[in-house]
């Protein structure tokens, strides 16, 4: 599966590096792309071992918004 996810609050490369952590260590997530430009964030997982809901707090727990 693969979902895009938009995020609010990155500004720098430290920004993009903890989402694109934050995503990485969750189980089934197989590729993380972060546009710092655009705030968007692209995630290719199995969605039979992750959930969006769980990508989605993994980066609220970082402290970046995720726009539904």
């Amino acid at each position: 599966m693969q979902t895009t996810l938009d995020v609010r609050g990155m500004t720098c490369g430290h920004c993009e590096k903890s989402v694109k952590g934050a995503i990485e260590e969750l189980n089934g997530v197989t590729g993380v792309e972060v546009h710092l430009n655009t705030g968007k964030v692209d995630v290719t997982y199995d969605d039979a071992q992750v959930a969006v809901a769980d990508l989605r707090e993994a980066v609220e727990e970082q402290g970046y918004d995720v726009v539904v």
